[in-house]
């Protein structure tokens, strides 16, 4: 995975990096690592002493006296976890669920997905197309909601999970919550794997082969933001997209409905996916109290003001792959940009962003980062409010 993320050549996750901590006397320490002399550290945590977990986020640690349920600042901040894994080897997918193979679709369920959730599809020009485009349209939508999964579990969640599991995101958790971050690695691997799995067989079954941007258009946003930001804020962004993105990606799979008419394993899959994912949701809103408390008033500032750009990232529509598909459909360019202009029209875009957030927002306006008028002024910007 490193190999891929890049962690030689300024990884975003360098701070806390699990990998990083068994690196030779003298190199620069991570978040929550033993400090060396010379060590870089991470959000403000300039002032940390020697032996005291240098390379936290501000205020985090033994160094600034933060204490469990008080901020940095001494605001008091709600930090009680219950796990919500304590039936984890019983129920999660990669514990009990089969492989989900698929089989040739049936007069009953033939179909890779529901084009009710396939804005295109609903266009009438896309509508139009002739039966094999139009169910190639709907395999191609599939084909990035397992792109999407695989990629974002392995490339970003996952990283952050391992580091939250060795200790090293600066971030004083319980022993407990640690050890349920190596559960959630292990449902996050195993999403991965049923995604790539189901996403080969679709193509041997359909012929159809996924066409697909090099990279993620998720993660490519997430890069343009943390390049917009000072070096000791970029680990940050990354912790809040990660929560931001587990709890939003379980409100999207609520949209999924049972269909009859899409193939077994697909709905299965898909059905898997949402069950895992709803335990992480309950996790990381716990996580986020944690991460809030570990956090001096400067750094929730900045952290506050940057989630409505992190929702936005995960959640706003790839318009440029979608284009481009459109095109290799044999839709003229006008007709394209008709397509996007129509379904993807700001207020539905916006509207949909806003709903889907709902849950995701209202963690935050619990830990009162409307109160700062700036932020507040933010989350409008974004139409979140």
């Amino acid at each position: 995975m490193c190999g891929i993320v890049g962690l030689f050549v300024g990884c975003s996750a360098l701070a806390y990096c699990p990998r990083k901590a068994l690196a030779p006397a003298g190199a620069a320490t991570v978040a929550g690592a033993a400090p060396v002399a010379g060590a870089e550290t991470v959000a403000g945590a300039e002032g940390a002493e020697p032996g005291s977990g240098a390379g936290r986020f501000a205020g985090a640690g033994p160094a600034s006296g933060l204490t469990p349920g008080a901020g940095a600042d001494g605001q008091e901040v709600d930090v009680s976890y219950s796990s919500p894994f304590g039936r984890w080897a019983e129920r999660a997918t990669v514990r009990r669920s089969p492989r989900r193979e698929l089989s040739a679709p049936s007069s009953d369920a033939s179909r890779y997905f529901s084009p009710e959730l396939v804005p295109v599809a609903r266009h009438p020009l896309i509508a139009e197309l002739r039966p094999e485009l139009f169910d190639t349209v709907l395999v191609q939508h599939l084909y990035r909601y397992l792109d999407f999964t695989a990629k974002l579990e392995t490339l970003v969640v996952n990283r952050t999970a391992l580091g939250i599991a060795q200790g090293s995101v600066g971030v004083g958790l319980p022993e407990e919550m640690r050890f349920d971050a190596y559960k959630i690695y292990c449902d996050e691997a195993y999403h991965a794997l049923f995604s790539v799995d189901l996403m080969r067989q679709v193509r041997d079954t359909t012929g159809i082969a996924p066409v697909l941007p090099g990279q993620p258009y998720f993660l490519r946003r997430l890069e343009e933001i943390q390049q917009e930001l000072p070096p000791h804020t970029r680990a940050l962004a990354e912790l809040l997209f990660v929560t931001v993105s587990e709890t939003l990606i379980s409100a999207s799979l609520a949209e999924l409905p049972v269909d009859s008419e899409i193939v077994p394993a697909v709905r299965e899959t898909i059905r898997d996916h949402a069950a895992d994912e709803g335990r992480h949701h309950v996790y990381f809103a716990a996580f986020l109290r944690y991460l809030w408390a570990a956090l001096d008033p400067s750094a929730r500032r900045e952290a506050a003001l940057l989630v409505p750009r992190l929702i936005a990232a995960f959640l706003q529509p790839d318009t440029d792959a979608v284009r481009a598909e459109l095109l290799g459909y044999g839709l003229t360019r006008d007709d394209a940009e008709q397509v996007l202009a129509e379904v993807y029209d700001a207020k539905t875009v916006a509207a949909h962003t806003r709903a889907t957030a709902k849950r995701t927002i209202s963690y935050f306006v619990a830990l009162d980062v409307l109160d700062d008028p700036m932020v507040e002024h933010e989350f409008r910007a974004y139409g979140l409010l």
